[in-house]
């Protein structure tokens, strides 16, 4: 965690720190990230075992709000290209993954991203929920789980929608018509309220999901 604050410190974003407690024989921080003055274009999650919630940011920056312990931790970097990428980092043994899995609160990560001002966003994660709320992307979302929901709560993109889920379902709503959609759909195990394939739209919606459910909606 000491390589973490030093980190967020050098990309002059903020972070604050609290001590919450203990799971699982480890001592977990209440932590939150604070973009700094650089612009961000793009967004890369990258984790396992943890529910993802991502909603519009109140002030035009990016604010993560995660718990961090000793033996597993998010490392945030923002590279010169002008992307913010999330990691979860696992520094245990073997023997330290036998045993309960910290508790729930512990494994929740909220993302507040500004409005139509991110260019690429993409999550992945595994045993965990995506739920992503009123966000409009300029080109790409895409969102991958694995034990788990995806969620969207009128999305929008400029180009393209990627949604993956095994063992879990896909639902909510889309802003855009119909006709405004390619939808390229496959599922195994499950009911679809999507076409398998369908051209003509200027964006691209692609959905597959294995042992789970499609309820995707077009709203305005």
């Amino acid at each position: 965690m000491k390589r973490l604050s030093a980190l967020l410190i050098a990309l002059t974003g903020a972070a604050v720190f609290g001590l919450v407690g203990c799971s699982n024989g480890d001592t977990f921080e209440k932590t939150a990230y604070i973009s700094g003055e650089n612009k961000i274009e793009k967004i890369v999650v990258q984790v396992e075992d943890r529910e993802l919630e991502i909603v519009t940011s109140k002030d035009n920056r990016i604010r993560i709000d995660y718990f961090d312990g000793e033996k597993e931790y998010l490392d945030i970097s923002v590279s010169e290209n002008k992307e913010l990428t999330v990691k979860l980092v696992f520094d245990k043994k073997w023997t330290d993954f036998i045993g309960t899995k910290p508790s729930a609160e512990y494994r929740k990560i909220k993302i507040e991203i500004p409005d139509s001002l991110i260019e690429v966003f993409s999550a992945s994660t595994t045993n965990g929920d995506i739920k992503v709320s009123a966000l409009s992307f300029t080109r790409h979302i895409g969102l991958d789980t694995n034990g788990g929901n995806i969620i969207c709560e009128r999305v929008s993109t400029g180009k393209t929608i990627d949604l993956t889920a095994k063992n879990g379902n896909i639902a909510g709503t889309i802003i855009g018509g119909w006709d405004d959609f390619s939808i390229s759909c496959n599922i195994k195990k499950g009911d679809c309220n999507l076409p398998a394939s369908k051209e003509g739209g200027e964006k691209l919606l692609t959905a597959s999901c294995n042992n789970g459910n499609i309820n995707i909606e077009f709203v305005k």
